[in-house]
């Protein structure tokens, strides 16, 4: 699967995977929708990538989100960033226009 990695990817691909592909991800993973131009998506990052430092064998797959993006829609994105916490594919939670690394810790510590 592209535009995935394993710990924190400090880049958003513009090639988002499947839903079906998504779907058949195993285990936890963190799922983020945002841009690299949006100031909110800028303010995050040093959340994120804190987050998951503690979380290094997290997979962070970071999509490049917008009009005509099929997997932002087909979650519901409204607002960036989002992130969300997957598990075996299936959404377990969900923040939205966060920014401290106290919130995404708390995203990740209800169910890792």
């Amino acid at each position: 699967m592209q535009a995935s990695t394993i710990g924190f990817n400090p880049d958003y691909s513009e090639e988002a995977p499947a839903f079906e592909d998504i779907q058949a991800l195993s285990g936890y993973s963190i799922l983020e929708f945002g841009t690299p131009w949006c100031e909110y998506c800028q303010a995050s990052q040093a959340a994120v990538e804190g987050a998951l430092k503690e979380n290094l064998a997290l997979l962070h797959i970071k999509v490049f989100d917008g009009k005509g993006k099929r997997l932002g829609r087909q979650f519901g994105v409204k607002l960036w960033p989002t992130l969300i916490l997957l598990k075996d594919g299936e959404e377990v939670d969900r923040i939205v226009r966060f920014t401290s690394l106290d919130e995404v810790v708390a995203l990740l510590g209800r169910q890792l």
